[in-house]
């Protein structure tokens, strides 16, 4: 099973389709809503809710929803990242209900070789969070550092550090 890509392996134009996906409980939304000190009723009060919200029930806190689908990305896109660099773009585009499912998919923007380094390369990459009827619910752009093959070949492969089992 693959973790990640090399520089090598990212593709222009690629799509890679995460598995699988996640039904949001409330127990999920609540948790990331109090480890995170995000009280807002919206998230967290089913009666405030009902009579107070465009939507009469909770809606899934977003930096969840970013946080899952950006999780959902990681054995397809970032599992070898080298570094995260930057989000350039997140939108929340249409909300997150309780016992909703969550699906994502990344596409491969751009790529260039560092400048710096030339053992490692930079990949752009658009993922995209839909709920289990299609609709898009969180789309965001990020700038991946990850290793050449000669990076990960200078230190030990793809998993370095990793004991092989004792004999006997």
């Amino acid at each position: 099973m693959q973790f990640g890509r090399t520089y090598e392996e990212f593709e222009i134009g690629a799509t890679y389709r995460h598995w699988p996906g996640k039904t949001v409980t409330e127990y999920d939304d609540h948790l990331f809503c109090l480890l995170t000190m995000n009280h807002h009723p919206l998230h967290l009060d089913a009666r405030y809710a009902e009579s107070s919200t465009q939507y009469g029930r909770n809606v899934v806190v977003g930096n969840y929803i970013y946080s899952l689908v950006l999780g959902m990305s990681v054995p397809d896109v970032s599992g070898k990242a080298i570094a995260n660099l930057e989000i350039e773009s997140l939108r929340h585009v249409a909300p997150t209900f309780h016992g909703d499912t969550v699906y994502a998919h990344t596409t491969v923007l751009d790529k260039r070789e560092s400048t710096s380094k030339d053992d490692r390369g930079i990949v752009q990459v658009e993922t995209t969070g839909i709920n289990q009827e299609g609709t898009v619910v969180c789309t965001f752009t990020r700038k991946v550092l990850v290793p050449k093959q000669s990076y990960l070949d200078a230190r030990g492969g793809d998993q370095p550090g990793r004991p092989e089992p004792a004999a006997g």
